[in-house]
Order: structure tokens, then sequence, then C-alpha cells
């Protein structure tokens, strides 16, 4: 592959961790304002009187670190570092972030399953999502940590 390609496409998928990052919270910051029970609501009570939603943005906090890790790699690809200790600790990094965002998700399930609510079977699957696709960033972080610590010992 030439270095040029590699360039534009690190450049390009960094492109799209940053988008991601961005729709992300805009979506962190915009849903509560149009969810159902929050349509009439005042900016202090959508705020400070859901104690569910500041739980969301506490458990948001390691998506955004993951999200901080990729670019980071990307970054170190894109100058031709792929194999440096730099990247073997933002694996690690995303492979305990994304451990984080798996025991948020489970609270946060315990939370939906332990209060009244209309519509817990579309909570819950968002959070089977969530736990599903976390354990594959995890298991997939660990085994390129594996890899890469095995190339670097070689």
């Amino acid at each position: 592959m030439k270095k040029g390609s590699l360039k534009i496409q690190t450049l390009f998928l960094q492109a799209v961790v940053l988008l991601v990052g961005i729709l992300a919270l805009a979506f962190l910051l915009l849903e509560p304002h149009v969810e159902g029970r929050n349509a009439n609501a005042t900016l202090f009570e959508i705020y400070f009187k859901d104690p569910f939603l500041a739980y969301a943005y506490v458990a948001s906090i390691p998506f955004f670190i993951v999200l901080y890790q990729a670019f980071r790699i990307l970054a170190h690809v894109r100058h031709g570092k792929a194999l440096s200790q730099k990247v073997l600790q933002a694996l690690k990094t995303i492979h305990y972030s994304a451990v984080a965002i798996i025991g948020f998700a489970i609270v946060g399930e315990v939370f939906i399953m332990l209060n009244e609510s209309d519509d817990r079977a579309g909570g819950v699957f968002m959070g089977v999502l969530v736990i599903f696709f976390s354990t594959i960033i995890a298991t997939s972080a660990t085994m390129f940590t594996r890899i890469m610590h095995n190339t670097l010992d070689v």
C-alpha cells in the first residue's frame, strides 16, 4: 500500500471518529429536550430532576475516551508508528474503557428493571446492544494488544 494512500485513509477514519463524537455529543445534549416526558419541562426539570440522565452523562465518559484513543491510534498509524508503546497503551485504555461501559450499562439495566416504566423493553434492548458491542470492542482491543505485545517482543 502506498504511503500517501495510507495517510488519506487514516485521515478519513479520523474524520469519521470525530464525526461520531460530535453526533454522540449532540444526541446527548438534544435528546432530553425532545423526549416524550420532557416535552413541556423546563431546563431545570430536565437536567436536575432526572437521576438517570445524570447517570447517562457520567456513563458516556468512557465512550468519549474510546473515541479519543482511536483518534490517537489513527494518528500514530498515519505517521508510521503503528507498532509503538503509545499505541499499545491506547489499546489497553480502550479495553478498560469498554469494560467500564459494560459495567455502566449493566447498572443502567438494573436501574431500568427496578423502576416503573412505560417501555422497559426498549431500554433493556438498547442496553443489551451496548453491552454486546462493548464486549466486541473490549475483546478486539485485548487481541490487538496481545498481537502487538508479541510483535514488539520479537
